[in-house]
């Protein structure tokens, strides 16, 4: 890839930029990163011409609830209205998921998959959640892990059987049926397990179950946590070693220290505030006060967050948290490869996977400052275009 305008590496900080850049790509991987005049000569690649656009790598979006069926339409209108709606909320998503065949399920997917990938996404977590019920949680992995094959991304797949508490469950033996569904997870592509630990919907005891079953299964562990009130949840994403504790809009700050200590990575989620309308937007400051590394994701889902685009999340991370562009860009490559203890991806330097965004734009602050701009010109997947952008034909 040559006549990159600005690259921005992503690799000991967020700050560093190689102007008049270009990187090559061989067998998926990155094996050289310089200045476009420096390219080593005696070799021959077919070129990719930037044309002065900013380089990134791929983003990594680490909260997403891609598989789902049905709307939650209503329930977003009467929102908007100030209406008190009682439509039923994720479980209205659960009956029209289970209701879906998997024939379905998948097309519905993969079509907010590709426009993901449209918009930079190179490296993508999708849980589960949807099906509530141990024959549809692991239907939902069955998709999942078929949207990593059929789809030219980096698929990380997530158990969430602890999304909600289904109605007319009891609930101690709805958390052993999570618990013991947990090996077939893992059997079926699960490499995380994810709880919403939060006030009326799953407690701190439960929660810390069902993460050590998966610790047992050997399975990594991820937690929505302090979304609707603080519950401790922060605290406990640090007692228990998670990768990530996602949302945070009521973390304390004696729980942001909590994990920075024990390098508990927090995803911010702005889409969702905007979208639920909290407006509760201070969150990013107790975390960067504390050390918190931070990541941002676009938690995709029916009712309250559908958002396919990490251009937008970055936007609205700067226009809302006050985040700086290299630091939001950074939380949405960098940061998201860290909230799924990925090394590989996130960054542009050798050995990485050479998955890149080239941004439609000259400089970075350009993405954030031309509100409903295009965000992105091409994705590049392992080493190939995705999809090949018209005049740009040349598949590395």
């Amino acid at each position: 890839m040559r006549n990159i305008g600005r690259l921005l590496p992503m690799r000991a900080s967020p700050r560093e930029v190689l102007e008049g850049a270009a990187v090559h790509l061989q067998n998926g991987v990155v094996t050289w990163v310089g200045l476009d005049q420096d390219i080593p000569t005696g070799t021959e690649y077919p070129e990719f011409n930037a044309d002065g656009r900013v380089v990134i790598p791929g983003f990594v979006d680490p909260h997403t609830h891609l598989v789902w069926a049905g709307t939650r339409r209503a329930e977003f209108v009467a929102r908007l209205a100030g209406e008190t709606y009682d439509g039923g909320g994720i479980t209205t998503t659960v009956a029209a998921t289970r209701a879906a065949s998997d024939e379905q399920l998948f097309a519905l997917a993969a079509d907010r998959g590709r426009r993901m990938i449209a918009n930079g996404t190179t490296t993508v977590e999708i849980k589960t959640g949807y099906g509530l019920t141990p024959e549809h949680e692991l239907r939902c992995l069955d998709v999942i892990a078929r949207l990593g094959t059929e789809l030219p991304w980096n698929v990380e797949a997530t158990y969430l059987g602890a999304h909600v508490l289904p109605g007319g469950r009891d609930r101690s033996e709805y958390v052993d049926e999570v618990v013991a569904t947990i090996p077939d997870a893992a059997a079926r592509g699960a490499r995380w397990v994810d709880v919403f630990c939060d006030e009326g919907i799953f407690t701190l005891d439960e929660t810390r179950r069902i993460l050590l079953a998966a610790g047992d299964s050997g399975l990594g562990t991820r937690l929505h946590a302090e979304e609707i009130a603080h519950t401790g949840a922060a605290d406990l994403a640090a007692e228990l070693g998670c990768a990530s504790a996602d949302h945070l809009e009521h973390v304390t700050a004696a729980g942001a220290r909590a994990m920075a200590a024990a390098g508990v990575v927090g995803v911010l989620l702005p889409t969702v505030t905007l979208s639920l309308r909290t407006f509760a937007f201070d969150q990013y400051a107790v975390l960067r006060d504390a050390g918190v590394p931070l990541a941002l994701a676009t938690d995709c889902n029916p009712g309250t967050s559908w958002c396919e685009s990490m251009p937008y999340v970055v936007q609205l991370a700067c226009l809302v948290y006050g985040m700086p562009v290299h630091e939001a860009l950074w939380a949405a490559t960098r940061g998201g490869a860290a909230a799924l203890r990925r090394s590989d991806v996130g960054r542009i330097d050798l050995g990485a996977r050479a998955d890149l965004a080239v941004l439609d734009t000259e400089h970075e602050a350009d993405l954030v400052a031309r509100l409903g701009g295009p965000g992105n010109a091409a994705t590049v997947i392992g080493g190939r275009v995705w999809p090949s952008p018209v005049g740009r034909t040349v598949v590395l």
